[in-house]
């Protein structure tokens, strides 16, 4: 493995850029609080583990080099991302009927649902994938068995994801009084809904990298 060191620093600054997981743990955060935002980001950390064991075996190899395959991927992940933005669109019609909810109830729906978004915002982006197969070789030594070299890398990636969430929903949860004001958070959710909407129609319109 070489420049472990230069790895680490890419890793930092490709991971704090925004994308969808941020903007899914932006709102769970926001909606749910410092809880929801954990097990958002708990549920995006479990899914690089699955991408990292993955790229150790050539899944996504497979994934990436197969056309119907990553475009499978890619408009699933698009779906699902749109469905996110559109569900948050909606809950702010459905606010007032929703604040009769029970809140034990609620609670626990969204903080089962946050895990799961999570999950499955990460899990289905092929473009994941294609950061494993087309970054993580870049540090490995020529010739050499890529299986430990892509553990280590893959684990380091997740758990300096892992700590970076973690000082995020940390933040976020610190300054989100103000933020959590219902006029602020109704005009936070709605862009971030339509930041995801966005994702969502960017990862469709992505080109295979074949």
């Amino acid at each position: 493995m070489e420049n472990f060191y230069l790895f680490v620093l890419m890793c930092i600054l490709l991971i704090i850029l925004p994308g969808p997981d941020t903007a899914i743990i932006t709102k769970n955060t926001l909606t749910v609080g410092r809880s929801g935002g954990l097990k958002t980001a708990f549920g995006t950390c479990c899914a690089l583990l699955i991408h990292t064991s993955a790229a150790v075996l050539g899944l996504s190899a497979i994934i990436v080099k197969s056309a119907l395959l990553f475009s499978i991927f890619k408009y699933v992940g698009a779906i699902y991302l749109i469905y996110l933005g559109v569900k948050t669109l909606w809950s702010l019609r459905k606010k007032e009927a929703a604040a009769t909810m029970d809140l034990n109830t609620k609670s626990q729906f969204k903080h089962t649902s946050c895990l799961k978004q999570g999950f499955l915002t990460n899990i289905l982006n092929p473009k994941v994938a294609v950061f494993f197969l087309t970054f993580l070789p870049q540090f490995v030594d020529s010739g050499s068995n890529a299986l430990i070299p892509f553990l280590i890398m893959g684990i380091t990636y997740t758990v300096l994801t892992a700590i970076w969430f973690l000082f995020y929903v940390s933040l976020i949860n610190q300054i989100s009084t103000f933020m959590k004001k219902p006029k602020a958070q109704n005009m936070i959710e709605g862009i971030t809904g339509t930041i995801l909407i966005g994702f969502g129609i960017k990862l469709a319109l992505e080109k295979s990298y074949n």
